[in-house]
């Protein structure tokens, strides 16, 4: 697919937002880790996230909804 120059750019989900806070901390502690490794590690660490812990991802991905909805 080739994208639409100047287009909208599409909204991000909570975990998304998780992944780019999260994702720097996760190579750091697991330096030997490659990229689908790191992957999995994020994924297990958002499975083990209580509601309150995400839910600054959750309003930060709302928003950004609104915006994605807004530009289009």
């Amino acid at each position: 697919k080739s994208k639409a120059k100047g287009g909208p750019k599409r909204a991000l989900s909570a975990y998304m937002f998780f992944s780019q806070d999260w994702r720097e901390r996760i190579k750091t502690e697991n330096p030997d880790a490659g990229f689908g490794e790191v992957g999995k590690l994020l994924g297990a660490k958002w499975k083990e996230l209580s509601d309150d812990e995400r839910k600054p991802y959750v309003e930060m991905a709302a928003k950004d909804k609104a915006r994605a909805e807004e530009e289009k």
